[in-house]
């Protein structure tokens, strides 16, 4: 259930249920108050119970197709070039080794499996301060994208870098024809100690990654438009009244039938707590790409 969309240029983040228009701000409150976008991921901050915002999803438009027939069951291959943005050598700055690298495609292809065969093409490494903390919407981030984007709109580029402010990560939405300053600024952008084996506890084992490269082949948050129709245009996640954190089993927050999907890739709860997509998950994803990524 959950069928919605937010046509905004940027996500618009829900705390303690009031809207905000935000563009990339850390969160800071008591335990219990939940925002929608971006997960807090220093251990100081966490420790203090802040409720965390997992990412900041870039715009977000009206897309076409919701659940529309079977998902398509041809495996769509789809090449990554990634790129390391780091301030100097060294893991602790932010220059992630490629065994962690390989284990980030590894945890793609897993939770993608058997829809969408993700293939490293390249791997770029760029010593570069600004871009190192760059955040969605900066001057830094666009330079740092113009510069380093490769390949077409159906290729994913994937970002590390350290944005701080509490942020885990965000990502594009696919839009129908864009322009070409447009595929240049597409890609997700991750915590580079948000991936496998990285220090981000509890988001340490590469779900970050699936999360934004979920929005990016067009899927919502589960979240999305809380208990009402139309939500997330997927038919088989259950409504959602706010992200849920942790992994609170029997969650429950609408009345419509079915526990909270606290186990989707689309909820914001730790990695170890996320397992699945759904079938409509899938066809919502398949039938976008096709429309609007393939080809282009």
């Amino acid at each position: 259930m959950r069928r919605g969309f937010w046509g905004l240029v940027v996500s618009v983040a829900l705390l303690a249920g009031v809207a905000l228009t935000t563009t990339a701000t850390a969160v800071a409150g008591a335990s219990g108050v939940c925002a929608a976008d971006v997960r807090l991921s220093a251990v100081d901050v966490l420790r203090q119970s802040v409720e965390p915002r997992r990412d900041i999803v870039v715009g977000q438009y009206d897309l076409p197709t919701p659940e529309t027939g079977p998902s398509v069951a041809a495996t769509k291959t789809v090449h990554v070039y990634f790129h390391v943005i780091n301030k100097g050598t060294g893991l602790a700055n932010g220059d992630v080794p490629q065994s962690q690298i390989n284990d980030q495609i590894a945890v793609l292809d897993a939770a993608f499996a058997p829809h969408y065969d993700f293939v490293l093409a390249g791997t770029t490494r760029t010593t570069n301060q600004n871009w190192y903390t760059m955040q969605p919407g900066t001057t830094a981030e666009r330079q740092a994208k113009k510069a380093l984007h490769q390949g077409s709109y159906d290729d994913l580029n994937f970002y590390t870098a350290n944005p701080g402010g509490g942020l885990l990560g965000w990502a594009t939405f696919p839009k129908m024809n864009p322009r070409p300053g447009k595929i240049l600024q597409d890609g997700v952008v991750v915590l580079y100690t948000s991936l496998p084996g990285g220090t981000a506890v509890p988001y340490h084992l590469g779900d970050t990654g699936v999360h934004e490269v979920g929005h990016w082949l067009g899927l919502y948050h589960t979240f999305q438009g809380g208990c009402a129709n139309p939500g997330d245009y997927v038919s088989d996640t259950a409504a959602e009244a706010s992200p849920a954190f942790g992994c609170p089993n029997g969650r429950n927050t609408c009345a419509s039938p079915g526990d909270d999907p606290i186990h989707n890739f689309m909820d914001y709860t730790d990695d170890a707590c996320m397992d699945h997509f759904t079938p409509g998950q899938f066809t919502r994803a398949d039938a976008i790409f096709d429309s609007i990524r393939a080809g282009h």
